[in-house]
């Protein structure tokens, strides 16, 4: 099993737009320009990269859904007390 994840995100304020990016996501745009251009993080700036990072590092929910994904997938919309996230997996170790 992981013991650490390294993720990139795009956060937004509300499912609707997260579900759209997904879309454009699938539809093959960069996930990383998305990010910077779309994402309420500050980590937008770096394409979304999270870094690495482990268990208890992250909240609930963004943690269960980095954890599960596997390598070079784009989650469904991910709800937490920031707002809405689509998180890409980038590798795990």
């Amino acid at each position: 099993m992981a013991q650490k994840v390294r993720a990139k995100h795009i956060l937004v304020d509300n499912r609707e737009h997260a579900r759209q990016l997904k879309q454009e996501v699938d539809d093959g745009k960069s996930f990383e320009e998305l990010a910077k251009e779309k994402s309420d993080c500050p980590s937008g700036k770096k394409g979304g990269d999270l870094g690495w990072f482990g268990r208890g590092d992250m909240v609930k929910p963004f943690e269960r859904e980095a954890f599960k994904l596997d390598n070079g997938k784009v989650s469904e919309p991910v709800k937490t007390e920031f707002g809405w996230h689509i998180i890409k997996k980038v590798d795990e170790k």
